[in-house]
């Protein structure tokens, strides 16, 4: 049997599209929307006029209402006006009569009160005089002493800072001092009070050198013994090596 050709023939779209004919579109095309009906230049001027009536009218309305709150303005400010201005009038009114009561009263006392009242009035202004100098020599003088104690309040807080400054330094040289003689307890013990750091501190190198030098004197010593001990055990071999055997 032959063999089957499996090949699909190939389609073009195109060429199909163009056999199928124009397709029927269903909504409106570019044509249509050119041919469309447009408005004349005088239905646009009529347009803008209706527009400019319109914003014309709300002018008219926000005038109109302006005014009102004007009128409505003024005549709140005319009432309260004429309020102040009665208050004012009544105000007046009392003072006045106020000072008359106050002239009936002085002319109806007498001349002999009026100078009494004139030499107690010397005498007020005197002691007030005498008063306001009291006043001011206190014033003064509250002020000094104010900035004598500030001062001396200054000078006996810097007299305490250096006297704990100097407890805290004795401290620490009290404790290097301890340590110091924890580290060499062979150290006699000798008070801070006799002795300065300097001192102390020469002692203890002294001490140190001579510590030394005895450790020094010491492997020496035992060196000198092994030598000695090996020197001796070497004549003795060559003792034992240099006698005849015994028959």
């Amino acid at each position: 049997m032959g063999k089957r050709d499996n090949r699909v023939a190939y389609m073009n779209p195109i060429a199909m599209a163009r056999s199928r004919g124009p397709i029927q579109s269903s909504g409106p095309t570019i044509q249509d929307y050119l041919n469309r009906p447009r408005p004349t230049w005088e239905e646009v001027k009529e347009q803008l006029e209706k527009k400019k009536k319109g914003s014309k009218a709300l002018a008219e309305f926000e005038e109109k209402m302006n005014e009102n709150w004007k009128k409505e303005l003024e005549k709140h400010r005319e009432k309260l006006l004429s309020g102040n201005e009665s208050s004012s009038k009544k105000r007046q009114r009392k003072k006045k009569e106020k000072k008359k009561s106050g002239r009936y009263s002085s002319s109806s006392s007498s001349s002999s009160d009026s100078s009494s009242s004139s030499s107690d009035s010397e005498d007020e202004d005197k002691k007030q005089t005498k008063r306001r100098k009291k006043k001011k020599n206190r014033s003064h003088k509250s002020s000094e002493s104010s900035l004598s104690e500030t001062e001396s309040d200054s000078k006996d807080s810097l007299k305490k800072k250096k006297k704990s400054k100097d407890a805290t330094e004795k401290e620490k040289d009290i404790k290097g001092l301890s340590k110091k003689r924890k580290m060499y307890p062979d150290d006699k013990p000798l008070s801070s009070e006799s002795l300065s750091e300097s001192d102390y501190i020469e002692e203890v190198r002294a001490k140190k050198k001579k510590s030394s030098e005895e450790r020094d004197k010491a492997t020496e010593k035992n060196k000198k013994k092994k030598k000695h001990k090996k020197h001796s055990k070497k004549k003795k071999k060559k003792t034992a090596s240099s006698s005849p055997d015994s028959p």
